[in-house]
């Protein structure tokens, strides 16, 4: 009998080793990665009315966060070696309506994101920068853009390799566009 406990216990032990880590413990060094209670937030779809503020995205701070929005959302996601976090802001208006305000932000971490080129092979589940993507520069950033199609509607969508892993993007909605690079500039990874 003691030696089926042992034993028991031994498999209880390896099974807990070779267990896949939590979404936590996916994430690269130095990239921000959501908390348990964010990943249970994001499987219920929940919603924060007002929005979560300027930290919205843990170690992630936006120094540019347009006014306007009356609802948000954290979205969490591993696939394919890549966890991705964001959040997004929005307001009551319909999404087809050409004044509807949202910004949506998004940290991926993905090992193979080394430079901007990566961002056009990155398997991100919404948003690829496929098609006519145009490369500019905004403040030191190196920033791949297009217009928003499908599933992200109208406006602008950008992103760029902030460092070796770690990638963000950004859609902001058509009324948000002009002052998309106020907030690419004000992102700052904690």
């Amino acid at each position: 009998m003691r030696t089926h406990r042992t034993l028991a216990a031994l498999i209880l032990l390896a099974g807990q080793l070779l267990a896949a880590p939590p979404a936590r413990a996916q994430a690269l060094p130095d990239c921000p990665a959501p908390t348990s209670a964010e990943i249970r937030r994001a499987e219920e779809g929940r919603t924060d009315q007002p929005p979560r503020g300027a930290r919205a995205i843990a170690g992630l701070r936006l120094g540019h966060l347009p006014a306007g929005f009356s609802w948000g959302q954290v979205g969490v996601s591993t696939h394919d070696g890549m966890t991705e976090y964001g959040y997004l802001w929005s307001d009551d208006r319909d999404d087809v309506d050409r004044r509807h305000r949202s910004l949506w932000v998004r940290v991926a971490c993905w090992p193979e994101a080394t430079g901007p080129a990566k961002l056009r092979t990155a398997p991100f589940l919404e948003g690829t920068f496929t098609g006519d993507v145009r490369r500019v520069k905004v403040g030191k950033r190196t920033v791949l853009t297009k217009e928003g199609d499908g599933a992200l509607g109208h406006g602008r969508y950008a992103g760029w390799v902030e460092r070796e892993g770690v990638m963000i993007t950004v859609m902001a909605s058509r009324p948000l566009v002009r002052e998309l690079n106020e907030i690419i500039k004000g992102i700052t990874l904690r």
